[in-house]
């Protein structure tokens, strides 16, 4: 049976009366709270807490096609802003797709929620969701940790996932970005990832990181490879690595941050861009997945 750590967070917080909001504008007695309400599309923002980065067109055609067939199903969750505008909370796949499907009216349960609640509510129940990747649930944890002040401890009852599961979830973000991309695009799993964790050395990942996608290595030989911290269990002696500044210059003006080129004797080298947080590592690899 899975944990009920979801009643805690969204569910409770959505049954919860003191979040409830009653419409009081003449004729619109039927925009209450606590009930199914039809509001029209237009008058529906995005949510701006929105932890999902990508949604696949392919997937949203399939449910608007859905939708214009047999409506929606599962009403979305908006709070008011004021008269006649609302703001989504859960929902967005439905909302696009409604939008894509050429609704001009869906079903919503209406509710009111500052800032910080409705960020925690969109993140506990996009958290709950299959169609998200490793990367995306990492960040979610993180935002959870960083802007609603959680603890992993708090954080693990909210989500009804034990500790450790949250703490590799966010060690996930200490990862080479092409690592994390990885796990965005499923080309690894979490049980390759966990392998990859456990060393130490940025270069060593990537390279064992290559090594899994060109010989297809499961994960108990991904975990054997990763007790040797260097290739074929040896250190080898590199020449100081140089700094490339025209190919640097180059990728700085692209990706909008500084960006350090480096290469040895023999050509090899790394790519780094430093980042200030989540946010901005997130940006780094929207631009990279153009």
């Amino acid at each position: 049976m899975k944990k009920k750590g979801l009643g805690r967070g969204l569910s409770a917080l959505l049954d919860d009366p003191g979040t409830d909001i009653t419409t009081r504008e003449v004729g619109a007695a039927s925009r209450a709270s606590g009930g199914v309400n039809a509001l029209p599309i237009a008058h529906i923002e995005p949510n701006p807490f929105q932890p999902r980065t990508h949604f696949s067109d392919e997937a949203l055609s399939e449910l608007a096609q859905s939708i214009s067939e047999l409506g929606i199903i599962q009403p979305v969750t908006v709070r008011k802003l004021g008269y006649d505008r609302y703001q989504l909370i859960s929902g967005e796949r439905r909302f696009r797709a409604a939008q894509m499907a050429g609704l001009t009216e869906m079903p919503a349960y209406i509710r009111i929620a500052n800032d910080e609640g409705m960020l925690e509510m969109a993140l506990v129940e996009n958290i709950q969701r299959e169609e998200l990747d490793a990367i995306e649930v990492a960040i979610s944890f993180q935002r959870l940790i960083d802007e609603v002040k959680m603890t992993q401890e708090q954080l693990s009852e909210k989500v009804g996932k034990d500790r450790t599961t949250v703490t590799n979830y966010l060690r996930l973000l200490r990862l080479p970005a092409e690592i994390q991309l990885g796990l965005r695009h499923r080309t690894i799993g979490m049980g390759h990832a966990r392998a990859l964790i456990s060393i130490t050395d940025p270069e060593r990942q990537l390279e064992l990181y290559q090594q899994i996608v060109s010989s297809q290595l499961n994960v108990r030989q991904v975990e054997e490879l990763a007790r040797t911290s260097t290739p074929h269990g040896k250190r080898s002696i590199k020449a100081p690595p140089r700094p490339n500044k025209e190919v640097s210059k180059r990728l700085a003006h692209h990706f909008g941050s500084k960006v350090q080129v480096k290469q040895d004797a023999e050509g090899r080298g790394r790519i780094e861009i430093p980042f200030s947080g989540n946010i901005e590592l997130q940006r780094i690899l929207d631009l990279i997945e153009r």
